[in-house]
């Protein structure tokens, strides 16, 4: 058998991706290897979010080039590919090919350049060789019609599709059917989903009806998308997790204005006391972009502000870098990079403050954890407002992909200590 190894960078999305890349290689006689020099086959599934993303490739295919010279090996790339990037990726690889494609891989192999033309769904279709046994990515829809000012993801992912409600649900019974326990939807903007007469609150319905003891979760969601139908669903459902990531990306309203963002500060505002009030003990995460082209002080300011409103969780914060195509990369980059650093660190403090003050109202407390890893006979499990745990006690009997109750005995701004019941 030949042998493959995968890079994968970037979101879940990207990850779900590799999943069935990895289905199509083993249906065609290709073994998984732990070492990419062992292999005769490498794929790297890349991310273009940030330019730093898109040179770690070019550092790999530099790497390539060396191990060709010693070995026998091929390689391809796919993933989220800018078009002016392509060109330059094409002479560096021995193929480059798009995702939606993913069906004709094999074809693709062995003859460079062919060309296809299938409908994006289809790969879509094809079922995945899990990485977890315990959590199952599930993607219900690709590609955004947002054009925020800074994102390449249209360019890269396309146009707005929805998979076929009943293909979703079938997905995920298989996945239950095989011990998932965490099921979570992907998609550049999931709360855009629609298939004919099922929307999403509609569609996260149908899901939770499912008999079966699981956590049903879902990234990313838009605020302007983010309706109260929606989160009257998130309020009714016990099976859905007290998780929600919501990018807010600034706290500023003329910087989201000029980030095309299309909703206000209030707005964002809005949801977050509507979830808050139905799900008091909610985790929220977000996404922020410090340093936009023109974000002023007082600006910043106002990203301060909300960030010690909301307390959230978790953030993912970035430093702005301009993206070829988008229409921010036109803008002046003009805050220096030593400002950008200033103001992430003043985020994170933040966010560390706030992270503690909410893990400390869990000490003592008796919760529920999946568990989800076991290493070195040490157990690792998540709360369902997704908070990692690591779990103390007699754990002999446990076994990856049980539901347990455990009482919270310490806890720092990003993990929880706690003890199996």
């Amino acid at each position: 058998m030949k042998k493959y190894y995968i890079y994968t960078f970037g979101c879940q999305m990207n990850h779900s991706d590799s999943e069935k890349i990895k289905t199509v290689l083993e249906n065609n006689d290709y073994k998984a290897v732990k070492e990419p020099k062992k292999a005769d086959l490498i794929i790297v599934n890349m991310c273009s979010v940030r330019q730093s993303a898109v040179d770690r490739i070019y550092g790999l295919a530099n790497k390539f080039t060396k191990w060709k010279k010693e070995n026998n090996i091929k390689t391809i790339l796919t993933g989220c590919i800018l078009k002016p990037d392509l060109k330059k990726f094409e002479k560096r690889f021995d193929l480059v090919f798009n995702i939606k494609n993913l069906p004709e891989l094999p074809k693709l192999i062995f003859k460079k350049g062919i060309k296809t033309n299938r409908d994006p769904l289809n790969y879509l279709k094809i079922k995945p060789k899990r990485d977890s046994s315990v959590t199952s990515f599930i993607p219900i829809m690709s590609g955004c019609n947002n054009f925020c000012s800074y994102c390449v993801v249209p360019y890269t992912r396309g146009r707005e599709f929805s998979r076929p409600g009943n293909q979703i649900l079938k997905e995920i019974k298989k996945a239950i059917e095989n011990n998932s326990k965490e099921i979570i939807l992907l998609g550049q903007n999931v709360n855009s989903y629609k298939d004919k007469e099922i929307n999403f609150p509609k569609l996260l319905k149908k899901i939770t009806n499912l008999n079966n003891d699981f956590w049903l979760n879902f990234i990313s969601s838009h605020p302007k998308d983010f309706s109260d139908e929606l989160i009257k669903v998130m309020i009714q459902s016990n099976k859905i997790t007290n998780y929600l990531h919501l990018a807010v990306q600034s706290g500023d309203n003329n910087t989201l204005k000029a980030m095309n963002r299309n909703y206000t500060v209030e707005a964002y505002k809005n949801i977050i006391k509507k979830i808050k009030k139905g799900i008091p003990n909610i985790s929220l995460s977000t996404d922020i972009i410090v340093g936009f082209p023109g974000e002023t002080k007082a600006q910043f300011k106002n990203t301060v502000k909300l960030f010690k409103w909301a307390k959230f969780d978790m953030a993912y914060i970035a430093k702005y870098s301009p993206r070829k195509i988008t229409a921010a990369a036109k803008l002046k980059d003009n805050i220096p990079l030593k400002e950008k650093k200033k103001r992430e660190k003043i985020l994170t403090k933040i966010l560390k403050k706030t992270a503690l003050e909410n893990n400390k109202k869990l000490l003592n407390k008796k919760i529920r954890v999946l568990v989800t890893l076991k290493n070195k006979n040490k157990f690792f499990g998540k709360t369902k407002n997704n908070k990692k745990i690591q779990i103390a006690g007699k754990t002999k009997n446990l076994k990856v992909g049980q539901f347990i109750n455990c009482k919270v005995l310490k806890v720092t701004p990003w993990h929880l200590r706690g003890k199996l019941i």
